[in-house]
C-alpha cells in the first residue's frame, strides 16, 4: 500500500503556511519544506523561511541544513525528501509537502529523473551564436529535424527552451521527446497535492506588498551579508530576492530599481508556476479571496478528512 502523502502548492503570499499549520494540527502530520533554497543557513527574510513561532509546535524538515556555500541539486532535494517522508511515515504521522517549484515537487511525488548531466556550455554559446548572428530560424529548424514532437511543444522565440532541446539530444544521444516518454507515469505515493490560487491582480498586490514587508524586515542587509562573504556566485545566491540585489551592492543599479526587479521576478515566477502546475500535475485548486479564506480552508480540511479515511 502507498504512503499517503499531501503537497500543498502555489504562489508565495498565498496563505501555503497558515493551511499548512492547520492541517498538521488537525491530522497529526510533520511538514517538509519543498522550498529548495530553504535548506540553505542565512537565507531567512528572502526564502520567507517560517519562524519559530509560526511553526506553533509543529515538526518542520528541510529547513537550514546546509550553509550557503554548497550546492543543493534536485537530485538532492529528491533524495532528502523521500527520506523525511520514509521517516514521517514510520512514526504514523502523515508528511505534508509546503511549497516548492512544479519541477521538484514532480521529481519526489513522481520519482521525475532530470538530465541534470545533460550540459553542454560550449555548445549552447555556439547555438546562441548563430541566434544572434543569423536569427532563430537555422536552429528551430535543426530541431524540427531531430525531435519533431518537442519542436511542435515550444515557441520559436523560446529560445532558452529551443536550445535545451538540442542540448540534451548532443549529450545524452536521445531526444527530449524520448527522455519525456521514459519518465515514471504513476505517482510513488497515494498522494493529494492541494493548490490555492487566487486572482491575479489581487496576488501581484500581495506580491508587491510581500517584498515591501521583506525590505522592512531586513532583506537587504541579509543579502549585504552574504555578498559580503563572497557568495555572489554561489547557488545559494541565485534564487529570486538575492541575485536582484547584486547589481546593486556593485553600483549599476540604484535600489529602487532592485526592489522592482524583485517584485517582477516573484510576479513572473508565480505565473510560471500556476502554467506548470495546471498543465503538469493533478492539483485540486482552491480559489482564495479575501473573503474566504475561511471557508475555502474549511472544505480543504474537509475534502482531506474523506482522502485520510480511504
Amino acid at each position: 500500500m502507498k504512503v499517503k502523502v499531501v503537497s500543498i502548492v502555489g504562489p508565495t503570499a498565498v496563505g501555503k503556511t497558515d493551511i499548512s499549520i492547520e492541517i498538521a494540527k488537525r491530522f497529526n502530520a510533520e511538514i517538509i519544506s519543498g522550498d529548495s533554497m530553504q535548506v540553505y543557513k542565512d537565507l531567512n527574510i528572502g526564502t520567507a523561511k517560517i519562524t519559530e513561532e509560526e511553526m506553533q509546535g509543529i515538526p518542520h524538515h528541510m529547513i537550514d541544513m546546509l550553509n550557503p556555500d554548497k550546492n543543493f541539486t534536485v537530485a538532492d532535494f529528491k533524495d532528502h525528501v523521500h527520506y523525511f517522508i520514509d521517516q514521517i511515515h514510520k512514526k504514523d504521522k502523515l508528511p505534508i509537502i509546503v511549497g516548492g517549484s512544479g519541477h521538484y515537487i514532480q521529481s519526489v511525488l513522481f520519482d521525475y529523473q532530470f538530465l541534470e548531466n545533460s550540459r553542454d556550455e560550449q555548445y549552447r554559446r555556439h547555438l546562441e551564436q548563430i541566434i544572434d548572428t543569423k536569427g532563430i530560424n537555422q536552429v528551430y529548424e535543426n530541431l524540427i529535424e531531430i525531435d519533431p514532437d518537442q519542436a511542435r511543444k515550444i515557441h520559436p522565440n523560446n529560445h532558452r527552451r529551443v536550445i535545451r532541446a538540442l542540448e540534451i539530444y548532443k549529450t545524452t544521444g536521445k531526444t527530449m521527446s524520448e527522455h519525456i516518454k521514459e519518465q515514471r507515469k504513476d505517482p510513488l505515493y497515494n498522494m493529494k497535492i492541494i493548490g490555492l490560487d487566487m486572482d491575479r491582480k489581487l496576488l501581484y498586490e500581495r506580491i508587491n506588498k510581500r517584498v515591501d514587508l521583506m525590505i522592512e524586515a531586513g532583506l537587504i542587509a541579509e543579502v549585504k551579508e552574504l555578498y559580503k562573504k563572497g557568495l555572489k556566485d554561489c547557488q545559494s545566491m541565485t534564487g529570486i530576492g538575492y541575485k536582484e540585489f547584486i547589481p546593486y551592492f556593485e553600483g549599476t543599479v540604484s535600489l529602487e530599481a532592485a526592489i522592482e526587479t524583485l517584485k517582477r521576478n516573484t510576479r513572473r515566477y508565480a505565473k510560471r508556476q500556476f502554467t506548470f502546475f495546471r498543465n503538469r500535475l493533478p492539483v485540486d485548486w482552491y480559489k482564495i479571496t479575501n473573503t474566504n479564506r475561511k471557508e475555502q480552508y474549511q472544505k480543504i480540511i474537509e475534502n482531506l478528512a474523506g482522502f485520510l479515511k480511504d
